[in-house]
């Protein structure tokens, strides 16, 4: 199964058995949205709400980081995704948090997983129809999480990184926060980046209408920030959505995978014992 699909692709397959369909909306606390409110107003049909705040550690004050292995089994069990289930993600923005359902399913070892190109908006103006209300339950299935340990890096992976190389930094957030001119959306956090990391703005990979870019135009915008697959890469972004948008491109550009450090920038930035660069409150 591709990285991603089209509309088109997925008016053929939609109401096969085969297929879980997720609306994976996240917005940001200043956005002011509710993604499931929004989900009951219009949804692809077939499609269940997936909330990455749910399906997260809940032993953590870091926003949505990854589950462990027997919680996302039994999460994702509860959701009906077994291990025949071809998945695949959309969201009501175009092709935005999708990504980190796409990647939290290829972290514990999904590997029939895919994210719907242009999201919501694009299936809305390629004819596709949507339902409003809640989605009915899900069957409950059997998920047998395989945990992927290479797909994913903590604050540890990312300090030996910034003390000794061996790896790149790949920053997803808008250019601003990245240098310090902008302001962390998250009060009291300061924007800036890791020491030696390379800015890759999530927003750069898409075109207009919020579908990804083409494999060789997405290998040049990587070529350009130094990656061109020599070097291992840790993706990382403000609280690990965008950083999974930026795992996602360098995937349909034919690039090596990286891993993607959960805790990112909202972790970094708010240790004190963590180097930073261009910082700005």
């Amino acid at each position: 199964m591709r990285e991603l699909v089209s509309a088109d692709w997925l008016k053929g397959e939609l109401g096969k058995p085969d297929i879980v369909l997720f609306d994976a909306t996240y917005y940001l606390p200043p956005e002011g949205k509710d993604g499931p409110a929004l989900f009951e107003q219009a949804h692809i049909p077939g499609a269940r709400f997936f909330d990455i705040n749910e399906v997260a550690d809940p032993e953590t004050d870091l926003p949505h980081m990854a589950p462990s292995p027997g919680r996302a089994a039994k999460l994702l069990g509860q959701l009906g995704v077994d291990q025949d289930a071809r998945v695949v993600f959309y969201d009501q923005k175009g092709l935005f948090s999708a990504a980190r359902g796409w990647w939290l399913l290829r972290l514990f070892g999904h590997e029939k997983v895919a994210v719907l190109d242009g999201g919501l908006p694009k299936w809305r103006a390629e004819g596709g129809t949507v339902d409003s209300g809640p989605a009915p339950a899900p069957r409950p299935a059997t998920f047998w999480a395989d945990f992927v340990s290479r797909r994913l890096a903590g604050i540890g992976d990312v300090k030996r990184v910034v003390a000794e190389g061996g790896a790149q930094i790949v920053d997803a957030r808008p250019t601003g926060r990245f240098d310090g001119s902008s302001p962390e959306p998250r009060p009291g956090l300061p924007s800036g980046h890791m020491p030696g990391a390379c800015s890759v703005p999530a927003g750069a990979l898409l075109a207009p209408d919020q579908t990804m870019l083409p494999p060789e135009t997405l290998r040049g915008i990587f070529g350009r920030a130094g990656i061109d697959g020599s070097t291992p890469v840790i993706a990382s972004c403000g609280t690990g959505v965008t950083a999974c948008v930026v795992a996602l491109g360098m995937v349909h550009a034919g690039l090596p995978e990286p891993a993607v450090y959960d805790g990112s920038w909202t972790e970094w930035a708010a240790r004190p014992d963590t180097a930073k660069e261009g910082s700005a409150p």
